[in-house]
């Protein structure tokens, strides 16, 4: 029986690996694939064509990258269209948006199924290989493969590659709002990334219930799906945004959403590049896109609306399981019936004591206090110990993988060493606890969190082990394995999920979700009689990956430190400062800041919108240089009733990409940009931000307000070019080879300012 326990513990530690390994398909060079199947080699050298150098709107490499799409679009024979148009998105982000489009004709004349990604890269420095040349290059090697199959689609199969998405979802509103194809779309799917590696998960877009396309979904069947409801209610109550959420916003059109999220470092840094990729993440994307479009292009797309929702999650060798809502609270009450029933069977037979079972809930609560303190400090403990990582806004460092193992194993420890000390009270006494708190927990998701209720199922393998228990004197541990199977396989991959895609401010979750499967896990552990040495080891991997992190934590050519540096002029005060947002600055952009480098009084520099509300955080002045400012032209300036309208045009002088206008706290009755209009719903909410307009050509702005009267208007100008580094104006040097540009903020900038009032 040792040599079972032993063994079965093995497999265990197998199991888990294998929640990971099974999620994704293995990737191996097949350039020479059958010309009709999927080639993860041929997509890479489309990858490594798009990201040659930054393509965002208005760069150098932007109609390179769109040309190089339409060429390959040509190469397949498919007639290839672009769509142009100027729009300011919903979050008054103005900028030219210029699409890709071809049709693949179906036979039928249903509605269409659409293929989408995006072709630009975030300002100003990623090459956007994963984000989203990735995408992109899933869609031409998909197609290429397809049309070699030589079949026609029942559906006419539309490809849109968007433009302007890193500024506002442009592209995709222009073509929702204004293109004829947008009527005939009836199902969407979206290539993305938010990193560059791990698993591809599947989310969905609808206005409705997700049944009919969770039905169809799994009639597509894809070999490697990452999905689950859980995910899906996270996803609907977040500001996440992508092109397909325009699609169903706009176009009330249901959609999938593919992305890899890992290796959240690379996202929107000079890191995206095409030897970051990970090879087997571009390989899953293609093992959704083939059987979607044998699927969908021959599925009936003009129903696929639902008032019904589903459960649905991945497990390995069965793929997608799902189920309706309308089951959640009889599992529930399934489940709930069958404790009731053994515990009081457990009770009459006395394998069960109502004192012993009271020492069952001092050990859980214990474990879980202990374990949900440790991850609930760990991020500001790691922080204080290491705050160069405060400059990594993405949240997650690069030793971050290292950082869950080491909570995890912290957890285990834990775990085990507080069972361990409630050795003496028999494993189904020690159950009841657990069992108590799973119910509560599904009994809570089932009320206010439906999409997380495949709780349940484990909770039922957990319930039979209880079963077995008290009515076997010795389980054999690999029936208990075998129901330890459900917990491991849903919840291992989850430990990971939350850290990697929200950043380690949520490595709480690691150790609380360790800890809740430990206790699912509890019915084999209880078998083991040396959880005082597993205690023990579990500890040393925690000194060992601690270890690992902390040699693993400094910056190097490999693992670059963010910094930041802008020339900041104010005309009006004809005075200037270097800024920077870097907490740690870095000898490069020392040498500018100096010793005397200040922190910035509050108001005093007002900085420019940006993903993690950075501002500044010191600056110094600095000497002022010959830059050209730009021209604002008063070209209408008149009362109309009880409404004062104004209309600028401010032309730069010198190049640049980037044009913020901000005003005082004034309600604004209109507002156009070159003949755009604002909505009134961001004019209502807006905060003192008016537009921000990405310039491409070096265009002027043509900026339209109405107002009351009797208000006065403030309006600051924010004139950005990003060549800071590059302008002959300045000397300064290239950054290290151990640092990139700071992402998710104005950077590498030169930064005039100017305000002109209307009183």
């Amino acid at each position: 029986m040792k040599f079972s326990r032993t063994l079965a513990l093995l497999l265990l530690v197998f199991a888990v690996y294998w929640s990971y390994k099974s999620l994704m398909p293995s990737y191996q060079s097949n350039q020479d694939n059958q010309l009709q199947s999927f080639s993860t080699d041929r997509a890479l050298a489309h990858v490594k064509n798009l990201s040659k150098e930054p393509h965002a709107v208005g760069f150098p490499g932007h109609p390179n990258a769109r040309g190089y799409i339409i060429a390959e679009l040509k190469k397949l024979g498919l007639e290839t269209t672009t769509q142009e148009g100027f729009n300011a998105g919903d979050w008054a982000n103005f900028s030219k948006a210029t699409n890709i489009l071809a049709k693949i004709e179906g036979s039928g004349e249903g509605k269409a199924l659409l293929l989408m990604s995006h072709y630009d890269s975030e300002p100003h420095s990623s090459f956007g290989a994963s984000d989203a040349a990735s995408g992109v290059a899933t869609i031409l090697e998909g197609i290429r493969a397809f049309l070699e199959e030589n079949k026609a689609p029942k559906n006419d199969i539309i490809i849109l590659i968007t433009d302007a998405e890193e500024l506002g979802l442009n592209g995709a509103i222009l073509f929702v709002n204004k293109h004829p194809w947008a009527k005939e779309v009836g199902l969407a799917i979206n290539f993305e990334a938010r990193g560059s590696g791990g698993p591809s998960h599947m989310l969905i877009e609808t206005n409705k219930g997700n049944g009919t396309l969770i039905k169809e979904f799994t009639k597509a069947n894809p070999k490697y799906p990452v999905a689950n409801s859980l995910a899906y209610s996270v996803y609907k109550m977040l500001p996440n945004d992508t092109d397909l959420t325009v699609f169903r916003e706009n176009g009330d059109i249901e959609g999938f959403n593919f992305a890899f999220i890992d290796d959240h470092y690379d996202y929107h840094t000079a890191l995206d590049a095409y030897e970051r990729l990970d090879k087997t993440s571009l390989a899953h994307q293609g093992s959704y896109l083939m059987p979607m479009l044998s699927h969908f292009g021959n599925a009936d797309l003009n129903n696929l609306k639902s008032l019904d929702d589903y459960v649905y999650f991945n497990l390995p060798f069965f793929r997608l399981v799902s189920y309706p809502y309308e089951w959640i609270w009889p599992m529930f009450g399934g489940a709930l019936l069958l404790f009731v029933f053994f515990l009081f069977s457990g009770l009459k037979v006395k394998k069960l004591k109502g004192n012993e079972i009271l020492k069952g809930f001092p050990p859980l609560f214990f474990a879980l206090i202990l374990n949900g303190l440790f991850g609930y400090f760990g991020w500001t403990v790691i922080k204080w110990w290491y705050p160069d990582f405060i400059d990594m806004l993405q949240g997650f460092t690069y030793n971050g993988h290292t950082y869950i193992l080491v909570f995890v194993f912290f957890s285990l420890s834990v775990c085990f060493w507080i069972y361990h000390k409630f050795r003496k009270v028999k494993t189904q006494n020690l159950l009841v606890a657990p069992i108590v708190l799973w119910l509560l927990i599904c009994a809570l998701v089932a009320a206010y969190l439906k999409g997380a209720s495949f709780f349940i199922l484990p909770l039922f393998a957990l319930l039979i082990s209880f079963m077995v228990i008290n009515n076997q004197d010795e389980p054999h541990p690999f029936l208990l394995l075998f129901l330890a199977l459900p917990a491991i396989f849903i919840y291992a991959p989850l430990i990971k999920m939350f850290p990697v895609g929200l950043g380690l401010k949520m490595i709480i979750a690691t150790t609380v979700l360790t800890t809740l499967l430990f206790f699912l896990l509890l019915p084999f552990f209880g078998l083991l009689k040396n959880k005082g040495r597993l205690a023990y080891a579990a500890l040393f991997l925690f000194f060992i990956f601690s270890i690992s992190a902390h040699i693993d934590s400094g910056f190097n050519k490999e693992q670059p430190k963010p910094s930041s540096l802008l020339y900041v002029y104010d005309t009006d005060k004809d005075s200037a400062v270097w800024a920077t947002y870097d907490n740690q600055p870095i000898d490069w952009n020392k040498q500018f800041l100096g010793n005397e480098k200040r922190i910035p009084n509050p108001g005093e520099y007002e900085t420019l919108t940006s993903k993690y509300r950075t501002e500044f955080t010191y600056i110094k002045d600095a000497p002022k240089k010959d830059i050209p400012i730009p021209w604002i032209d008063t070209v209408k300036d008149t009362i109309i009733g009880n409404e004062r309208f104004v209309e600028l045009c401010i032309t730069p002088k010198r190049n640049v990409n980037r044009l913020d206008i901000y005003t005082n706290s004034i309600k604004l009755n209109s507002a156009k940009v070159n003949n755009v209009q604002l909505s009134d719903y961001f004019l209502e909410n807006r905060k003192k931000r008016l537009i921000t307009h990405y310039i491409s050509n070096n265009e002027y702005t043509e900026l339209e307000v109405s107002f009351p009267k009797n208000e006065t208007l403030d309006l600051t100008l924010y004139e950005s070019s990003y060549d800071l580094l590059t302008n002959p104006v300045f000397t300064i040097p290239e950054r290290p080879e151990n640092s990139i540009p700071m992402p998710f903020v104005l950077n590498d900038a030169i930064l005039i300012t100017k305000t002109k009032k209307f009183d």
